[in-house]
């Protein structure tokens, strides 16, 4: 009885060494899988200040991902309300305001990188669903007061015009630096970032595209931000209209004064 026993005993260790080491493979497979599949990024700028000199700054974006995957870099600002004029010929030869248009669910700014176009590498479900590229954020945006869908596509290409036009909106494929070493790769790319783009947050996001679908994405926060004597101006034109309204004054007066005397002494010279 005392070796049959013994027996069972080390079949129990026996067993018990066997279905450790299993789940140590096991989890090593699922930590090693998991390690290769992480996307990394970083935004060098997360904080912009607008000072006195201000007129823009860059935002390069940097990271690693797997080698064989697409990469796309969405920035944006969180969505909003925004309103253009529509003007247009008044008795046959007046040029006027002649309506409004309401846009909803608008980002104020919105640029798209990618590593190769848009329609190439995503499907349509996963653009829609990230609002991804211009078509993506056509079928997004709300417009009123429009009466059909080719009246909507209109309004919208306009929109976009004025956007690009103040180089808040952007979209562009093959900038992307690539690099590719031991199974990862590398990305890089540095971004002009518009004096246009008011104060406020906005949010960096990298996917990671393989087989037309979104496989992962990363987010990371820019937050551009009044400093000094302008944060002070932009306050008091908030809350003290009055008081903003006399320092204008003075300081334009001022200025008057000062080319006046320029001028006298130019005039005096000749």
């Amino acid at each position: 009885m005392k070796a049959v026993s013994n027996q069972q005993s080390a079949a129990g260790i026996i067993y018990h060494t066997i279905f450790t080491l299993m789940i140590s493979i096991f989890i090593l497979t699922i930590s090693t899988n998991n390690a290769s599949a992480e996307l990394s990024m970083k935004a060098n700028h997360d904080d912009i200040k607008i000072d006195f000199f201000y007129h823009g700054s860059t935002v390069s974006v940097a990271g690693e991902a797997d080698a064989g995957t697409d990469l796309i870099i969405k920035i944006a600002s969180p969505e909003g309300h925004e309103v253009l004029k529509q003007k247009g010929k008044v008795a046959g030869f007046l040029w006027m305001n002649t309506g409004t248009l309401n846009f909803e669910k608008t980002p104020n700014l919105y640029s798209i990188y990618s590593t190769k176009d848009i329609d190439a590498i995503l499907g349509a479900d996963d653009m829609d669903k990230y609002v991804i590229g211009y078509p993506a954020l056509s079928r997004h945006v709300e417009i009123a007061p429009v009466s059909n869908e080719d009246e909507r596509t209109k309004w919208f290409n306009e929109f976009v015009k004025y956007k690009e036009s103040s180089n808040l909106y952007k979209a562009s494929s093959g900038k992307i630096l690539i690099s590719e070493k031991d199974g990862r790769q590398s990305y890089y790319i540095l971004t002009s970032w518009p004096y246009q783009a008011p104060p406020g947050d906005y949010l960096v996001t990298i996917y990671s595209v393989k087989d037309k679908k979104i496989i992962e994405q990363k987010e990371a926060k820019v937050l551009v931000e009044q400093v000094g004597i302008i944060k002070t101006l932009a306050g008091m034109a908030k809350n003290n209209g009055a008081l903003y309204g006399l320092l204008s004054i003075a300081a334009a007066l001022g200025a008057g004064f000062g080319v006046g005397l320029v001028f006298r002494k130019g005039g005096g010279a000749h």
